[in-house]
């Protein structure tokens, strides 16, 4: 997940990016429908494909001016939809501080023979740079962001349920493109616009049809049944 969305944004402007990536709460719907047999009804289905629909319209000029990097963002919105729903399964039984321990440790281990086979290959991507200079306060400023928030998103998931979450996440693309804007002057262009506004609409639909679905079934279990009445 993070390797895909750092080799995206590499060249891409981070707002893009991080639209195409937020396709990512549809491939929960439909993983969770596929691997766990949870039920997924028409109209989620359809918002599921409009928000594809809107990746798309955000994917063309980012393809046509990037290429297959633009694709990149869709590899993040699988991978990271996997971790969150194992994340959601593991955050009742395990502790977040172990948790992102173990995730690290897992994330190393994969890592490092990459950059070794990299490195011995010659293959620039890949090659062993030691950090230098100011360049260490970027690398520990890095490390902080991103064990803080995923720390936190594992406390969250622990206390509330991810359908309560969820559109909080969608402030990510108001402060993607504020800091993208301020750092790097890009500012998405109006088809970029139009299908962050069909992804985020879609998205903010599934997530208040869940909900919904939630209230039912909650209501549901709380109403008692009626006994069957004597036929005499």
């Amino acid at each position: 997940s993070s390797y895909c969305f750092v080799a995206a944004v590499r060249v891409m402007p981070i707002a893009d990016a991080l639209a195409i990536a937020f396709v990512e709460p549809f491939v929960i719907l439909l993983i969770g429908r596929l691997a766990f047999g949870e039920q997924v009804g028409v109209r989620r289905l359809m918002a599921c494909a409009a928000g594809f629909g809107g990746s798309l319209m955000v994917i063309q000029p980012s393809f046509a001016a990037f290429g297959a990097v633009a694709l990149f963002p869709l590899g993040t919105a699988v991978t990271f939809a996997l971790y969150i729903l194992v994340t959601r399964r593991l955050a009742q039984l395990v502790h977040p501080v172990p948790m992102q321990f173990h995730t690290a440790v897992v994330s190393a281990l994969i890592c490092v023979p990459l950059l070794a086979i990299g490195h011995h290959l010659g293959e620039p991507s890949l090659a062993i740079t030691p950090p230098r200079g100011i360049f260490w306060v970027w690398v520990i400023c890095v490390g902080l962001a991103a064990t803080v928030s995923h720390m936190a998103m594992t406390y969250a998931l622990k206390f509330a349920p991810s359908s309560t979450l969820a559109p909080l996440h969608y402030l990510e693309i108001v402060t993607a493109t504020l800091f993208g804007y301020m750092v790097f002057g890009d500012f998405p262009g109006g088809l970029t616009w139009a299908g962050i506004t069909v992804i985020v609409g879609s998205g903010l639909y599934v997530i208040f049809r869940e909900r919904q679905l939630e209230r039912q079934a909650r209501i549901a279990r709380l109403t008692p049944v009626a006994a069957p009445q004597s036929p005499l």
